[in-house]
């Protein structure tokens, strides 16, 4: 299915996902680190601007380079920038890769008011956290299955625009 090339415009989405844990040598595993470029490339697509460490740090090559104060500041104006929250969660062999800063920024998300529209397998892989599967009986959170994603593109810009009216018309 097609999206318009403005769907997103005026949209900021913060794109997040695991980095630290997800580093191999020579930069990010390639399903992880294709899963997420493409995440970007469909929210890039649809007009919308997209924020992300992934980019800023090139997908690992520049990590080390930033400190923790640095990724955490950054990270956490994002956040406060956004209006939508897009982590990407994926699994490996039925367990979902460990990314602590992708569920701080959850916590952020949910505190802040930001809708969340994840991107992880469906039902929740066993080994997600009991907050990470209850976390729409607190916050504004979809969660679609990254298969569905893969196949239509256009529900993940859909979920967005749908999360982003549901936020706004109860503000």
């Amino acid at each position: 299915m097609s999206v318009s090339p403005d769907a997103l415009s005026g949209v900021t989405v913060f794109v997040g996902g695991p980095i630290q844990h997800a580093l191999v040598p020579g930069g990010m595993a390639a399903p992880i680190r294709d899963s997420v470029r493409q995440t970007i490339d469909r929210v890039r697509r649809a007009g919308g601007t997209v924020l992300s460490a992934h980019v800023a740090e090139r997908f690992g090559a520049d990590t080390a380079s930033f400190t923790p104060e640095q990724v955490s500041v950054r990270d956490y104006g994002w956040m406060r920038e956004c209006d939508v929250f897009v982590p990407v969660l994926p699994v490996h062999n039925g367990t979902l890769l460990r990314t602590d800063g992708t569920h701080i920024e959850l916590g952020w998300a949910s505190a802040l008011g930001r809708p969340i529209v994840g991107i992880t397998d469906q039902p929740f892989a066993e080994s997600a956290s009991h907050l990470l599967k209850g976390l729409s009986e607190v916050a504004e959170a979809t969660f679609l299955s990254a298969e569905e994603v893969a196949l239509d593109p256009s529900r993940l810009i859909d979920s967005v625009l749908g999360a982003l009216a549901r936020t706004r018309t109860t503000v």
